[in-house]
């Protein structure tokens, strides 16, 4: 299939992204900074172009859904998503900073799906997925999901800023570029504080998608259960942050331990517990 080609491509292309930024993060070259964001910006169209096509695909087969309901069409989604938030924080921000530890979530992500041999073909929908509850289910857990590996890659440069600053190192390297702790510190919360309740419309949507598929809102799926398990880490975050006003290395190591669960919850679940969501 012509977008199977097009998201191999995209693949090698997020691996420029990635190493562009880096270049940027070591050299401190801003025309390498602006060739990595225009490369990017790129690169996600081109998936944009990917996943349209794809969807013309299925109708061509005389499936005619929406390319989400595989592991292979999640993770292409799932990088997707992180490149576009990425880019519209860096935007927002006027920072590429956070691009070299942001750009590898993408690339892993979709190198996964591309050079590991998960399988990539066309199935027509099973009967719980047939169903508009899959749009607005997968939409809102994969772009809040997108949003808490952009939590982890600033929490990650967050603890090494702080282990730099107490060296007195911050001036001599690559995190000279790094903005000070109280941004990076903002920026994690803000980043949780955006992916929280999308990934609270994602869990409502998908009970009542689960109440529509199997007539129950809530079975404690292994899914189910973890999903919920990374909302109360999160939830707690929060909780934390605005009522005990945790802030710096505490927050960020929360933030680690939510992404943590993300991963079970996308990975972990699917290969090692068997449920309702196996065949995601």
């Amino acid at each position: 299939m012509v977008s199977t080609k097009i998201f191999s491509s995209v693949t090698f292309l997020y691996l420029l992204c990635t190493v562009l930024y880096f270049i940027f993060l070591a050299f401190r070259s801003q025309r390498v900074g602006k060739a990595a964001t225009i490369v990017t910006w790129i690169t996600l169209l081109l998936q944009t172009g990917g996943i349209l096509l794809r969807w013309v695909e299925s109708y061509q087969l005389g499936f005619g859904h929406a390319p989400l309901s595989n592991l292979y069409e999640s993770l292409v989604f799932f990088s997707w998503c992180i490149a576009l938030l990425y880019l519209l924080w860096e935007w927002r921000l006027k920072s590429r900073v956070v691009g070299s530890f942001a750009m590898p979530f993408a690339f892993l992500t979709i190198a996964y799906a591309s050079l590991t041999g998960v399988p990539d073909r066309i199935d027509p929908l099973m009967p719980a997925l047939q169903s508009n509850w899959l749009h607005a289910h997968v939409l809102t857990c994969f772009l809040s999901y997108a949003s808490f590996a952009l939590s982890c890659g600033v929490s990650i440069m967050y603890l090494i800023k702080q282990k730099k600053d107490e060296k007195a190192e911050e001036k001599k390297g690559f995190t000279a570029l790094f903005p000070p702790l109280e941004a990076l510190d903002r920026l994690v919360y803000q980043t949780i504080a955006v992916g929280f309740p999308l990934l609270t419309i994602g869990i409502v949507t998908g009970a009542a998608w689960a109440n529509y598929a199997w007539g129950s809102y809530w079975s404690w799926d292994p899914k189910e259960t973890w999903s919920l398990i990374t909302w109360f880490v999160y939830a707690l975050f929060l909780h934390a942050r605005l009522a005990r006003e945790w802030r710096g290395k505490r927050a960020a190591a929360l933030s680690l331990i939510g992404f943590a669960a993300v991963v079970f919850t996308y990975f972990g679940v699917n290969f090692l517990l068997s449920g309702l969501h196996s065949y995601a």
